[in-house]
């Protein structure tokens, strides 16, 4: 595949971005740290397909995405997949304490993701179709006292992809709403890890499986599934008193 592959250059993005060159699809990188995207681009040639190169974008700044873009199609010759796995992460703590950095989480988490979002939709599009991979989280599932605000924006955006499979299924658009549960990466390091945590190397052999069967909803590690499953059915009165 001919994939551009915003934020491959840590955690869960840098290890699904491994297992693409690995197996010899053809990455073209995208992120905000240059320096970044050239120790990964130095890394995934080690292991398999070098990048076809690699263009600065920033989900803070919405003004990167189309030029961004166009760079990844026309050093690929097109796209067959776009995959998003940049994005903000805070505690509710942090977030409560810090009126503007809730704003920021919750605009580069659901708005400005959306606005990339429907432009790598309408390039996939125009190409006769292809899949868009986004990385939300089990965190959207349902309102929980831990992740209220990171939670109400990946809720958002697991929304907005539910959508566009229902939308543009039928003209070749295939979403993959990946939702991780608890993994351990640089995001949540100094969190205590709960039962079913998983590492970056297992998320990505799932979600690369889930990319090439077009699955819309993958949860990652499995086990989450049923975990979310259960939270999704508790009646309201028990959500208030646990802290989950």
């Amino acid at each position: 595949m001919r994939v551009a592959f915003l934020g491959a250059t840590k955690g869960m993005g840098r290890a699904l971005a491994r297992v693409l060159a690995e197996r010899g699809d053809r990455l073209f990188l995208l992120g905000r740290d240059v320096e970044d995207m050239e120790r990964s681009a130095a890394d995934l040639a080690a292991r398999g397909e070098a990048p076809a190169g690699s263009a600065a974008c920033d989900l803070a700044r919405p003004e990167t995405f189309e030029p961004a873009l166009d760079a990844a199609t026309a050093a690929l010759g097109g796209l067959d997949a776009v995959v998003v796995t940049a994005g903000q992460f805070a505690t509710q703590e942090e977030l409560e304490q810090d009126v503007e950095r809730a704003r920021e989480l919750l605009t580069v988490n659901f708005a400005n993701t959306v606005a990339f979002c429907e432009r790598a939709r309408a390039r996939l599009l125009a190409g006769g179709g292809g899949t868009l991979c986004v990385f939300s989280s089990v965190a959207g599932e349902r309102g929980r006292k831990p992740v209220v605000l990171y939670g109400a924006s990946k809720a958002g955006l697991s929304a907005y992809l539910e959508g566009l499979d229902h939308r543009f299924h039928a003209q070749g658009l295939r979403t993959v709403c990946v939702k991780p549960g608890f993994v351990k990466t640089g995001m949540t390091a100094g969190l205590k890890p709960p039962p079913f945590a998983g590492e970056p190397e297992q998320v990505a052999r799932i979600v690369a499986r889930a990319m090439d069967r077009g699955k819309p909803v993958v949860y990652a590690p499995g086990p989450w599934a049923l975990v979310m499953l259960v939270i999704r059915s508790l009646p309201r009165f028990v959500m208030r008193r646990i802290g989950f």
